[in-house]
């Protein structure tokens, strides 16, 4: 698939370098329990090649068109951990530090909404992130999406003490049309 600067593809193996240095960015992985390491990140791009398997669709990885240079993902993941909300589509991105502030995730996320929509036959995807992630906030935002604070949940993935462990549900809801949002450098 492509967007306007894009390039979503299913990953390669020269990927897994660039992605296991995005992974192992504490700035990155800021609002993660921990940042990954090199074998924990490989065993998360077998796991999305899996699910493209299964689903023909998932967590693609991003290049700029311009430069070909891989920048992290942006996708579609079935959630199923315990919660009031699941099982849900979430649409979700993870970009290097150096591809910050391009609009690159809310062009691709919109990307794959419109996709989730039309393949998955879903009336719903869904976003979650920390509390304190604004950065990520913003890109729902930007997506159309909505927040309803009782719908905020505890992650069960997260340590109980950790303070990560409080996350915000946005929802999108079937009819969408994607908005035209101007690249901006709060855009992810």
């Amino acid at each position: 698939m492509e967007t306007e600067r894009l390039i979503m593809r299913r990953w390669r193996e020269d990927d897994r370098e660039p992605f296991g240095a995005l992974n192992a960015d504490p700035e990155v992985m800021e609002h993660f329990p921990a940042p990954l390491t090199r074998s924990q990140s490989d065993a998360m791009v077998d796991r999305i090649e899996l699910a493209f398997d299964e689903h023909g669709y998932g967590l693609w990885a991003l290049e700029v068109r311009e430069t070909g240079r891989f920048i992290g993902f942006t996708g579609l993941a079935w959630q199923r951990f315990e919660a009031p909300f699941t099982p849900a589509l979430e649409v979700g991105w993870r970009l290097a530090r150096h591809a910050w502030g391009h609009g690159y995730a809310v062009e691709a996320a919109g990307r794959a909404v419109a996709e989730g929509f039309a393949v998955a036959g879903v009336d719903e995807i869904v976003s979650m992130t920390t509390r304190r992630n604004a950065r990520s906030r913003a890109v729902m935002e930007r997506l159309g999406m909505t927040r309803d604070p009782s719908c905020d949940f505890d992650h069960p993935a997260v340590p109980s003490s950790h303070p990560l462990r409080p996350h915000v549900l946005y929802r999108l809801r079937r009819p969408w049309r994607p908005a035209t949002v101007p690249h901006s450098r709060y855009g992810g």
